[in-house]
């Protein structure tokens, strides 16, 4: 029969491994954004797909200060607070509770995995040359605006400004979602509600494009 403390010793190692695998791939993209300070290069591309006028490559170190940005930043926060709220009122998972107590582990859980996906979406970006940033489309119309919306949450640009899938963002949402079932309660450690996590991810990605493209007074670009 397992104890308390080999359950949480076995918990305890599942999250060390995972710790462990962050700091590898941070460390290996760390040192190329250090080794190299010139824009990305020599990237075909599948989608033609005129840049915006403001487009322009993105350095490694600036790549890299994004990155430290966005782990940090207000959306984080407010992602994190809101898919915890959501969270709590469905009670998922039910291991946690509610009250304050409950919801503070579901902030935390939250936030961490946007931590994993934004360190893997980095190490892969930086890997394969791609440029998740989001910029207005310039376009006219609800639908055409909407459809690009959606679109960009699927692809990224290169240094010629064409588009084509982004592996690093569909990627990094896939491997977050399930990398942080090494810490759930044993109700949300299915395959099942990894992809459901995915999903959720993803539509998150497009609800926030879509908010970037609509509401008046933004930057033009993230």
């Amino acid at each position: 029969m397992i104890t308390a403390a080999q359950s949480l010793r076995k918990r305890i190692r599942k999250v060390s491994r995972v710790a462990a695998f962050l700091m590898v791939g941070a460390t290996i993209s760390t040192t190329l954004a250090v080794a190299d300070d010139r824009p990305d290069n020599d990237v075909a591309t599948a989608v033609a797909s005129p840049p915006p006028p403001e487009f322009a490559p993105m350095t490694r170190s600036e790549r890299f200060s994004r990155y430290l940005g966005g782990l940090v930043d207000s959306e984080s926060v407010f992602r994190a607070a809101a898919s915890a709220g959501i969270a709590q009122a469905k009670n998922t998972p039910k291991e946690w509770g509610g009250r304050a107590e409950g919801y503070g582990k579901r902030v935390g859980n939250a936030y961490a995995q946007h931590v994993i996906h934004r360190t893997l979406q980095y190490g892969i970006s930086a890997a394969l040359h791609e440029d998740n940033r989001y910029f207005v489309s310039g376009e006219t119309g609800f639908f055409r605006r909407t459809k690009y919306a959606i679109a960009s949450a699927l692809l990224a640009r290169h240094d010629n400004g064409s588009r084509s899938l982004s592996f690093s963002r569909i990627g990094s949402a896939a491997g977050s979602a399930f990398i942080s079932r090494a810490w759930q309660p044993r109700s949300s450690t299915t395959a099942g509600d990894g992809a459901v996590s995915f999903g959720v991810t993803m539509a998150t990605d497009i609800a926030v494009n879509m908010f970037r493209e609509f509401a008046p007074g933004l930057k033009r670009h993230r």
